[in-house]
């Protein structure tokens, strides 16, 4: 039984971009994504559901300009409100692995709720662009996820030759890492690890 709201919400605005963010990790799927980047919308969409949280984003970005700043700003967002979320993290299973396949792709993502940021990435994407999306901020969008979640992330990718197939299956494999990672395991006191923290 979780006895916290494990949730938070996320308000970041600057010269480029304005964004509000709610995240919970105890949810059921639900994503309410107003963003200026329809790709990310989709992907993130998937995430949520995957990952069976909730999640609603509101954000505004120099599109006219390209997709980046929006997409590297949700993922600062994203992570900080996890961070948030998850409180001192005691119970959770700190670990999760996933494999996603998404017809001839297959994809892998682990994570490690470690306190110790790092993003190991690879994957590679047949097309620099999908639609009007720009594949290389899949990386930017990851690692600063990362980053301000504080969490260990690896993404592989072992084959694929449509690169929305890869993506997407990157997206499903990371709301199910998470989900498992975040999970609350009764055999666990405090918080998973010998140094009493993480």
């Amino acid at each position: 039984m979780i006895e916290d709201i494990r949730q938070a919400k996320i308000e970041r605005k600057t010269n480029e971009t304005d964004i509000k963010l709610s995240f919970s990790i105890d949810g059921e799927g639900i994503a309410q994504l107003e963003t200026s980047v329809p790709f990310m919308n989709h992907m993130l969409d998937l995430f949520t559901k995957h990952g069976q949280f909730d999640l609603t984003i509101d954000a505004m970005g120099d599109v006219e300009i390209d997709d980046h700043h929006t997409t590297e700003d949700i993922g600062i967002c994203l992570g900080h409100a996890l961070r948030e979320a998850l409180g001192d993290k005691r119970g959770i299973k700190r670990y999760g692995n996933a494999f996603v396949p998404m017809d001839e792709a297959l994809a892998q993502v682990v994570v490690d709720l470690s306190n110790r940021p790092h993003l190991e990435f690879r994957a590679e994407m047949p097309s620099s662009r999908v639609g009007t999306f720009d594949t290389e901020l899949v990386h930017e969008f990851l690692w600063k996820l990362a980053l301000e979640a504080r969490m260990n992330l690896h993404v592989i990718v072992h084959y694929g030759q449509n690169t929305h197939h890869i993506i997407e299956a990157i997206f499903k494999a990371l709301g199910r890492a998470l989900d498992e990672a975040t999970s609350i395991d009764p055999r666990i006191k405090g918080v998973p690890s010998t140094k009493g923290m993480l």
